[in-house]
């Protein structure tokens, strides 16, 4: 008799006790050879004075166990709460998040009844690092922090994933003529990455067309790659197109440790009604049987699932999509009614939708190739950008002080204002705010610029009762400028 396999479930808050429980009933039903560790983490744990959401004891089963089935969770508003499942993605290190969008036309209403995709989403940088500060009273920042390491784990995950899964084509979404150097740096290490797969068809799209065209023609995509914050809101939107967003699972996969889940929220104002729609949770939880080993568990699950689709059976959410198409040959249930449809079905394959044949699928658990090593790139400092808090001066009054504060070891190169070169030679018609970048560099090329000299540029600036808020090392990495120029420079 094949052991079980230990996993921790989070039941959640609003509607996630309904659709979990409808979901465990399913698999169970269907066989999963599954023992199940309960544990509270969300609204109530962050009520009881957790500011994360979740205890030390928690995380220890979690890492413990290294399968996690989670349901919708809800944050407190107010009071400075983290995402809890952005915390749990980067401290168990789960970097690769995998959300199918496939259309069940005519069932489910779909304008695209052949489009079958996958986003495969960096899950751990990006702006999502939610390191933000407020500089000025004007002006707050966001960092967006892409790592080479980071980008390489993703970019191999979608080849790999895509390879296994017996898909067709890779494709590259960035915003690289903007961001050249962090969205620069994902679309490089894609065009490195897919050298090593000549068998798969590989392709980089700017990402405001590239989501155009996914809007118009999803059926022409495959297997699509992407930062954290365009993987989020283009999964959203797949599934949203395909036919709801209420139907699609998400995985969550790490080196160690893995999550499952809905990419729904936990709608509480629909809690405690038996009218939520399992459906997305128990597609992760498919994901989840099939990480785990379970193929054949997961392939009943699946085909159930469809044949009860195929037979009319909804709840209510996709039979209000139904019934605004006119259409009134199907069944609204509630959630148990439709986890017991399912069940009713295990064993049992869908006529006109297509069934699934996990069999052959195997786990993406490929040998980690060794990362690209930079660590030992040589930087060679060469400036600073200091960032002014200044709401007084226009850009050339600060322009003409900062000349004078420069000498003797830097050269004012440039100000510029949310990003626009304004001096010298700026416009009047540029708007400007209260923050200020002022660029100071060495003079020639064979200048060596310390520490020290910014230590004494900053205390010129100082006295001259200037305000300075941050300041940026600029550097060259083995002979190339490593900063972005100004807007306009």
């Amino acid at each position: 008799m094949e052991s079980k396999q230990r996993i921790t479930v989070a039941r959640g808050d609003g509607i996630g006790p309904e659709i979990m429980d409808a979901t465990i009933d399913i698999i169970m039903g269907a066989g999963a050879r599954i023992d199940l560790d309960y544990i509270d983490v969300g609204e109530k744990v962050y009520l009881s004075g957790h500011s994360s959401g979740i205890t030390a004891e928690t995380w220890d089963i979690l890492r413990r166990n290294k399968v996690f089935l989670k349901a919708p969770i809800t944050t407190p508003q107010g009071g400075g709460y983290k995402s809890l499942n952005v915390t749990i993605r980067k401290t168990l290190g789960l970097y690769a998040n995998v959300r199918p969008a496939i259309s069940y036309d005519p069932f489910i209403p779909s304008k695209y009844p052949k489009m079958n995709l996958v986003i495969i989403r960096e899950n751990e940088e990006d702006l999502y690092a939610g390191i933000e500060h407020q500089q000025t009273p004007e002006v707050v920042q966001c960092l967006k922090l892409l790592s080479r390491p980071g980008c390489e784990k993703i970019i191999r995950y979608a080849f790999e994933f895509a390879k296994v899964q017996g898909r067709k084509k890779v494709t590259c979404m960035t915003k690289d003529n903007i961001m050249k150097m962090t969205d620069g740096m994902f679309h490089k290490i894609f065009d490195e990455i897919a050298k090593d797969y000549p068998e798969l068809e590989k392709e980089h799209w700017i990402i405001d067309i590239g989501m155009a065209k996914i809007a118009d023609t999803p059926q022409d995509f495959d297997v699509i790659v992407m930062p954290n914050l365009y993987g989020d809101i283009a999964s959203d939107m797949t599934a949203q197109i395909a036919g709801s967003v209420g139907l699609a699972g998400s995985a969550n996969i790490g080196d160690i440790c893995a999550m499952f889940e809905a990419i729904h929220g936990s709608a509480p104002r629909r809690a405690n009604q038996n009218l939520p729609n399992p459906s997305g949770l128990l597609h992760g939880a498919i994901l989840m049987l099939l990480h785990i080993g379970q193929n054949n568990v997961a392939e009943k699950v699946h085909n159930a699932w469809l044949k009860t689709i195929e037979d009319r059976i909804v709840t209510y959410d996709l039979a209000r999509k139904i019934k605004e198409l006119g259409d009134t040959n199907y069944k609204e249930v509630g959630t148990k009614q439709f986890a017991e449809a399912v069940i009713s079905r295990i064993g049992q394959k869908p006529q006109i939708l297509k069934s699934v044949e996990y069999s052959k699928v195997a786990s993406i658990k490929f040998e980690k190739p060794k990362l690209t090593n930079v660590r030992d790139h040589k930087m060679q400092l060469v400036g600073v950008d200091i960032f002014l808090n200044e709401g007084k001066l226009n850009p050339n009054e600060l322009g003409n002080r900062l000349e004078k504060l420069a000498t003797p070891e830097f050269r004012l190169v440039m100000i510029s204002n949310r990003g626009q070169l304004v001096y010298p030679g700026g416009f009047p018609e540029t708007f400007c705010t209260d923050h200020w970048r002022c660029r100071f560099e060495r003079k020639t090329e064979n200048d060596i610029v310390t520490r020290e000299d910014i230590r004494k540029l900053l205390a010129r600036v100082e006295q001259d009762n200037l305000e300075w808020i941050k300041l940026e090392n600029l550097f060259y990495i083995n002979g190339q400028r490593s900063y972005s120029l100004g807007g306009g420079q």
